[in-house]
């Protein structure tokens, strides 16, 4: 896990106004032993073994939800179906898109089935693949109907089919 940037960089609890961290007295391990001038003492931490969010969540359906979620949606598998579609066409691409669509639905069918806010889906199940597509090189655009439409992202060198 790590924390939570701000949309535009940056940890969102630093004050920039202020110049100062909000949570200082309480700031997690990375951010204590990250000094810019020597990473030597960071690359410690970094490198030890971390919390999941099964160290966090004592909820058994949210962890059982949690972990289908990790072997449906892994990145992994993501990698695979992109770099299929050259092969498969059609096939690697609706297997994306059902990627896609389950990721999507998932969270606020858990918002309602259990009251967890939508706020905390990203906690849960990390970034939604609507948003890390980019890296595969692909973008996701949403229809009037809904419907999800996958397009090559820009400055992607691998041609998409």
């Amino acid at each position: 896990m790590k924390i939570r940037e701000r949309e535009s960089g940056g940890c969102v609890f630093y004050d920039a106004q202020g110049k100062a961290c909000t949570i200082y007295e309480h700031r997690p391990i990375q951010c204590a032993a990250l000094k810019c001038w020597d990473p030597s003492e960071f690359m410690t931490v970094y490198k030890s073994p971390k919390l999941t969010r099964q160290d966090i969540v004592e909820d058994g359906l949210l962890l059982g939800l949690i972990s289908a979620h990790e072997k449906r949606c892994a990145y992994e598998r993501m990698e695979q179906d992109v770099i299929r579609i050259e092969k498969e066409g059609e096939k690697a691409v609706q297997r994306i898109l059902d990627l896609l669509k389950f990721d999507y639905e998932l969270r606020p069918f858990v918002t309602e089935k259990t009251g967890v806010s939508l706020e905390e889906m990203d906690f849960l199940f990390g970034r939604p693949f609507t948003e890390t597509l980019p890296m595969f090189g692909l973008k996701v655009l949403r229809e009037s109907d809904g419907a999800f439409f996958l397009t090559k992202a820009d400055g992607f060198a691998r041609p998409i089919r």
